[in-house]
């Protein structure tokens, strides 16, 4: 067994690992908190489901035939306005909803008069998404999505709270003290102040609604759609398929933790007291309509009495160190919003690593380049080490060839004999591959974090690299632009994947030929066949495999010279 055979065989397991391993280990080792789904009858009314056994709001209408104008719809109703360093929007006072909310420090495209990302929309609107906390219970007359509250201020804002009250007129006061951070939570404390003749069970929730699937697909890497944190563990095993095929609710009850939507880089989650317990669940409603909503245990408050229970609402983007702040402060695993998937012990580090670059070159190009030397540097050692073993392997390749044809009828015999030699001569066939699968984990961490983080986002790096989360977008098809048709992803070979595809075949070039010819062509086809399954690829990741295969071939020219025997071929 010769080192290019151990190379093949490396690559085709690298290959195997990186693509296929999230495959199967999502069958394999299944989430432990995939939920029990629990039939939720619908009403006799068609269109509006009835209201979930926990208390929490039947879901809206389906969405209208012709939906009305977003700008039309805020001005149905008296608002109190949110502004925050990243948060803008406002809250209707009728139904105490918070539906609308924009990011103004993200935009939607890479134009300079791009607007700002949108994330909630109120009901009625195409892209209805909204949220809202409330009460249930016995024995009174509780706020619903008609009831008009009354504000103590215009303005929500990190230094000025505002509260929410509601008489309901037969003895119960209702309020809702909202407050707001800097960043993207909006802190709800829900109190209710019995002043009737009778005592009244009452139970508090929360809840977010919003109309149709994520934009943004849920794949085997990233995942979209329902998400929550439930008894300590992440769940990221329900999707919007799931609740369409079944039209049932999935119920999570759990003791601390937070349930929500995530799209690719945004987040609506809602996060209850995490030293209490919850009903949570997601419900499917009429057409695309789905809410998740938690309520907490019912209390029965007597005549004179108060009740006091806090939720919050997160809703804004996924930066990793805001969510490991609020992780910090308590929240339950908050950072796994970002789906970082079986490498997050790996994938946090290089983040990390990254992220610093950044900070002190300020451009994520440059960084990824600086991190693909701290990488290379670090596996150095391991490098010198592949090439002595190389330079071993080549020197007894006339030994294992006489052996191949002493034995080429008896494998058994030939195995044996080849071990025996490898014992003598003190090689290790497969100490070669070691840097090759040291590499998978980073490989696929810097896969992850380019196409998880937020940071990474409309990032650019130089010339015509505008962001380098996104595939290259000059293509040789449509000459890098200039005939206008779009390239099909599996076909839009930019100019990143032919450096790619050059500098492996540099790398290769520089390795003594195979005295296989099976090896041979498959060492001459393969540069080619990465730059095409490449090029769909993050701009970003054929950077570092680029800026890798440089340092590689640097590296192998100064080693070469210093075990010359690998560039001669072998004796006969």
């Amino acid at each position: 067994m010769d080192d290019k055979r151990n190379l093949i065989l490396a690559v085709l397991l690298t290959g195997l690992i990186l693509f296929g391993w999230p495959y199967v280990a999502e069958r394999l080792f299944p989430g432990s908190m995939k939920p029990a789904v629990t039939a939720q009858k619908q009403s006799a009314q068609p269109g509006q489901p009835t209201a979930a056994a926990s208390g929490a709001p039947a879901l809206d209408p389906a969405m209208p035939v012709a939906p009305q104008d977003r700008a039309t719809v805020l001005r149905q109703s008296p608002r109190v306005v949110i502004e925050t360093p990243k948060l803008t929007g406002s809250i209707a006072l009728k139904g105490a909803r918070i539906d609308d909310i924009t990011l103004p420090t993200y935009r939607q495209t890479l134009e300079k008069n791009s607007p700002p990302i949108t994330l909630f929309s109120p009901a009625g609107t195409k892209d209805a998404h909204f949220a809202g906390f409330g009460w249930a219970g016995e024995g009174m007359k509780a706020p619903d999505a008609n009831t008009v509250w009354q504000a103590s201020g215009s303005k929500l804002t990190p230094t000025s709270p505002v509260t929410l009250r509601w008489d309901n007129g037969a003895g119960q006061l209702f309020e809702i003290a909202l407050s707001v951070d800097a960043n993207y939570m909006i802190t709800a404390r829900q109190s209710v102040t019995n002043r009737g003749a009778g005592a009244v069970a009452v139970r508090s929730y929360g809840f977010i609604s919003r109309v149709g699937h994520s934009k943004d697909p849920s794949t085997w890497t990233i995942h979209t759609g329902p998400i929550g944190v439930f008894n300590g563990a992440a769940n990221y095993d329900i999707e919007f398929e799931d609740l369409d095929e079944s039209g049932d609710s999935a119920r999570l009850p759990s003791t601390g933790g937070w349930i929500g939507f995530t799209d690719h880089y945004w987040l609506s989650a809602l996060v209850p007291d995490q030293k209490a317990s919850f009903d949570g669940q997601f419900r499917k409603g009429a057409g695309q309509t789905y809410q998740a909503d938690v309520s907490l245990p019912p209390v029965v408050l007597a005549p004179g009495k108060s009740l006091s229970q806090s939720n919050r609402l997160f809703v804004g983007a996924k930066e990793v160190k805001v969510l490991e702040a609020y992780q910090d402060s308590g929240i339950t695993l908050f950072d796994r919003s970002i789906d970082w998937g079986w490498f997050y012990w790996f994938e946090k580090p290089i983040f990390a690593l990254l992220h610093w670059l950044f900070t002190q070159i300020d451009n994520f190009g440059v960084a990824i380049i600086c991190l693909t030397f701290v990488v290379r540097a670090l596996m150095f050692p391991i490098a010198q080490k592949q090439f002595a073993s190389m330079a071993a392997m080549r020197a007894i390749q006339p030994k294992m060839k006489a052996l191949q044809e002493k034995h080429k009828d008896d494998k058994p015999k030939l195995q044996q004999e080849l071990m025996d030699l490898y014992k003598k001569e003190k090689v290790n066939p497969f100490s070669g591959c070691m840097p090759i699968f040291l590499q998978i984990p980073i490989f696929f961490a810097l896969y992850k974090v380019l196409m998880l983080t937020i940071e990474m986002r409309h990032q650019p790096f130089a010339l015509w690299i505008k962001d380098l989360s996104a595939p290259d977008p000059l293509h040789v098809l449509n000459l890098f632009g200039l005939l206008p048709f779009e390239v099909p992803a599996f076909l839009g070979v930019g100019i990143l994947a032919i450096i790619l595809g050059i500098t492996m075949w540099l790398q290769f070039k520089l390795n003594p030929a195979p005295m296989d010819e099976m090896q041979k062509q498959i060492f001459a086809i393969m540069p080619w066949m990465m730059m095409f399954i490449m090029a769909p690829f993050a701009a970003g990741l054929l950077i570092y495999w680029i800026t890798s295969n440089i340092l590689t071939i640097a590296q192998q020219s100064w080693l070469y010279s210093r075990h010359p025997q690998l560039k001669q071929a072998p004796a006969q």
